[in-house]
């Protein structure tokens, strides 16, 4: 259901005349800019350099970066939630799962080896986020994938709540090979397409680098700090 916003312009209106502006700004035009090195940055990189430019970075940030295809995506998945330590799991409620051959996986090998798998349903609510707290991984798939800083682009929805890649104490991402990109630029420029295209797009997106980390104390770098401490990167051949 989408809601209404109640009483907007009287409150931009009080804002442009706290502002000193006799009337609201609109139309504002995007600036030009003579030089944009932001986009020459891996501008004509094939989708393999591009790969092996993300799997170098993957190194820098301590996460794992496996390559498979479709058929074998779910025998890979399970040696990685072996490497992890086994469940409990939860998933996003997402059709691809069932495109990439999954489901059998989720629902009837995991389960038949006491592996407790927990598909986000959004009727439940707070129960989700329990589960996710709960868990000791979580499987999500990459909208958008930054090859130069090894960045997944995460787009919730009612059916894929960001808890999942936050709580549980290890992540799988799946990464389809058609999502990598150059960097924050094209992702950027992705983002506004759709908006421009008059597509809804998620109110929350999510770009995540890795495992939790921080250098806060004395520059002294720790891995797992909050969140995910191991992550795992699954790209899959779909081109």
């Amino acid at each position: 259901m989408i809601g209404s916003i109640q009483k907007r312009d009287a409150f931009l209106d009080k804002l442009a005349e706290r502002l000193g502006r006799p009337k609201r700004i609109s139309g504002v035009a995007l600036p030009f800019w003579k030089h944009s090195p932001q986009d020459t940055v891996l501008k004509d990189a094939s989708q393999d350099q591009l790969l092996e430019v993300l799997t170098k970075q993957c190194e820098q940030i301590h996460t794992d970066l496996l390559l498979t295809n479709k058929k074998d995506l779910g025998h890979t998945i399970n040696k990685v939630v072996e490497a992890f330590g086994g469940g409990p799991i939860v998933t996003w409620k997402d059709l691809r799962f069932e495109e990439y051959g999954l489901l059998p996986l989720f629902k009837q090998e995991w389960p038949a080896n006491d592996i407790d798998v927990y598909e986000w349903d959004y009727s439940q609510g707070e129960e989700n986020v329990h589960k996710a707290e709960q868990a000791n991984i979580g499987i999500a798939i990459s909208e958008i994938t930054l090859a130069e800083s090894g960045t997944v682009v995460l787009f919730s929805s009612k059916d894929r709540g960001r808890s999942i890649s936050f709580l549980p104490a290890t992540s799988i991402m799946i990464v389809p090979k058609s999502s990598i990109v150059p960097r924050m630029t094209q992702a950027a420029q992705l983002i506004r397409s759709k908006v421009e295209r008059g597509e809804t797009i998620p109110s929350c997106i999510n770009f995540i680098t890795g495992p939790s980390n921080s250098a806060d104390i004395e520059m002294n770098l720790v891995v797992g700090v909050h969140g995910p401490v191991k992550v795992a990167y699954i790209v899959v051949e779909d081109l």
